[in-house]
């Protein structure tokens, strides 16, 4: 008896032991698949935040000093057609637009130092090369264009004393200067020697020179860049990563009359901080912008390769005048009159020149600056909006078009002849598109698989844990139960459990007789 009831113990003891067992691996498998819901977007995160970070040696920082891409710049030209008439008679100016003029692009990042505070510093290189199979003309097609050195000097001269206005007259009288220029494309973009520069050179104290010694709208860019950026890894903050910490050494511009205004902290286009949303804001810093520029959600697009994409532009008030956009109030630091609605001032960061920027073809300007001129079709958001496509996960921008149209404010100034007949009007130069149409599949099929893979393996892997953990749990309760029942019967069968102990026959040999 006792023998049985051991087995039984033995048997009962190691059976549930098994199946308690099994009971927890089951509940370990229906908690991680919880936990696969909630956290698998955040473990997901800290992997691509990981692999995100700028590192020497890692592929990320590969591809971001040595992009593997060939971004283009096309150039459009506003062609002056009649030049002598518009002096002579007032008659309305036309323009011609010529272009695209095409240069591909190589980027490089050169001088990079990584510092102990989560920052890496560089100089942009970029190099362009003209390619005349994808132009509409040669850099060598003559162009007739206001004369901005000159119209800069005149515009800078209206409030000054008058006899220094008619000595400037003279001056240009004797250098035979007018108004308009007639230059080659790629003098206009690259440089040409101007006779005013020339003559500052060799009279303008030497702590007042301008650090050119010819003009041209892309002066000197054509190679490495002397500014330094600075900008953060993602080491110590993932949220920074990619935004501009130092222009020059400097974490902010001096121009305008606010730190947000005056602020250096976006980025420079090629990387943004991971982890967007629709309602994230995002910042683009360029030194011929002379501020930040902010771009807001547009719409969810498809982009290379089929990897979704957010679109990002600017506000339609990104340069509205006071009324329009309050906020702009730090970019007029002398007070009204400012800019005027859909122009921005750039006058302060190059050296006071009344130039002011747009979108082409005065896109979000009133209609009324277009038609002060003829030739200029009217603006096609398509064409003529700025846009960045960039994956918002992992901030890679995918596709962009900066669109950016220069247009030399004019002014009437009576005591210099050349320009006294000179009506007050803004004069469009130039308008350029920089960017790229896709990333190469190298690039983009690791983003595939980086945002398509984890939402799937994330339901795949719950779907596994909790169906796993459900079949263990119905199977070991199931069994738990069964066998509870079984060992219950054998406990309470007859003659084993539950009988009550019968007394010992006793020899009656051993029984005392009285």
């Amino acid at each position: 008896m006792k023998g049985r009831e051991k087995i039984c113990a033995k048997l009962s003891s190691t059976f549930l032991r098994k199946w308690w067992f099994v009971v927890a691996v089951s509940i370990g498998c229906l908690l991680f698949g919880i936990m696969v819901l909630i956290f698998f977007t955040a473990w997901v995160n800290l992997v691509v935040d990981h692999v995100l970070t700028l590192r020497a040696g890692t592929q990320t920082f590969g591809w971001w000093s040595k992009p593997p891409v060939l971004p283009m710049m096309k150039v459009y030209v506003y062609n002056v057609t009649n030049a002598d008439e518009f002096l002579n008679n007032g008659s309305k100016p036309i323009v011609d637009e010529l272009g695209p003029y095409v240069y591909l692009e190589k980027w490089e990042k050169k001088n990079i130092q990584f510092h102990e505070n989560g920052t890496v510093s560089f100089n942009q290189q970029k190099i362009y090369t003209f390619d005349e199979s994808l132009s509409a003309g040669s850099e060598d097609d003559i162009v007739v264009v206001p004369n901005i050195p000159m119209l800069s000097a005149t515009s800078q001269s209206k409030h000054a004393a008058r006899f220094l206005r008619l000595a400037m007259a003279s001056i240009m009288d004797i250098l035979k200067i007018k108004p308009f220029v007639e230059v080659s494309v790629g003098q206009l973009l690259w440089g040409y020697e101007d006779p005013l520069l020339k003559l500052a050179k060799d009279v303008v104290p030497k702590e007042q020179k301008l650090p050119y010694e010819e003009f041209g709208l892309m002066y000197k860019k054509n190679g490495t860049s002397e500014d330094t950026l600075t900008i953060f890894t993602g080491s110590e903050d993932i949220s920074k990563y990619g935004l501009i910490d130092k222009f020059n050494g400097k974490d902010n511009l001096t121009h305008y009359s606010s730190d947000e205004c005056n602020s250096v902290m976006g980025s420079d286009g090629s990387i943004f901080p991971p982890h967007m949303t629709v309602n994230t804001t995002i910042h683009l810093f360029d030194k011929d912008l002379c501020r930040r520029l902010p771009l807001v959600f547009d719409k969810e697009v498809i982009s290379s390769n089929d990897v979704p994409a957010y679109r990002f532009k600017p506000p339609k008030n990104v340069f509205g005048d006071l009324e329009e956009n309050p906020d702009n109030a730090c970019f007029c630091p002398q007070g009204p009159p400012c800019a005027p609605s859909g122009f921005f001032n750039v006058s302060l960061c190059q050296y006071d020149s009344p130039v002011l920027l747009s979108f082409p073809h005065f896109y979000l300007a009133n209609d009324s600056y277009r038609l002060a001129l003829d030739g200029i079709s009217p603006p096609d958001p398509e064409k003529h909006s700025l846009y960045m496509d960039i994956q918002p996960m992992m901030g890679t921008a995918m596709a962009a078009k900066v669109r950016v149209q220069i247009n030399l404010a004019v002014s009437q100034v009576v005591d210099i002849k050349q320009v006294a007949t000179f009506p007050d009007i803004i004069f469009p130069i130039i308008w350029f598109e920089e960017g790229l149409d896709s990333l190469p599949e190298e690039m983009t099929g690791l983003m595939k698989l980086a945002t398509k893979i984890p939402p799937i393996a994330q339901v795949v892997l719950a779907i596994i844990l909790f169906v796993v953990g459900a079949i263990l749990l119905v199977i070991a309760i199931w069994r738990i139960v069964r066998g509870a029942n079984r060992l219950s019967s054998l406990h309470l069968a007859p003659g084993h459990v539950g009988q009550p102990n019968k007394p010992k026959d006793v020899p009656m040999a051993n029984v005392q007789k009285y």
